[in-house]
């Protein structure tokens, strides 16, 4: 396997959610991404009832008010529509 250095541009609290619930299953952010890419491509769900419970107090201490409807609908500050 070979990794490869990207940068991502991700919403505020939506990365900041992301990080937690890493830091909270011992591994890193990129870990993370795989693991849900992988299971998405896969058609199955990447997470536990216990790690979406986490996740959902974690999206209430950082303030992730975003759902999966908003994905598509996404805008930078400042920029235009």
């Amino acid at each position: 396997m070979e990794r490869v250095q990207t940068g991502l541009r991700l919403e505020k609290q939506l990365l900041k959610v992301m990080k937690a619930l890493a830091e909270q299953l011992d591994m890193s952010a990129a870990e993370l991404v795989e693991g849900v890419m992988l299971h998405a491509l896969e058609g199955k769900a990447p997470f536990s009832a216990a790690t979406l419970a986490k996740a959902a107090m974690l999206k209430e201490v950082y303030d992730l008010t975003l759902t999966a409807e908003d994905a598509h609908k996404l805008t930078e500050v400042g920029s235009e529509t």
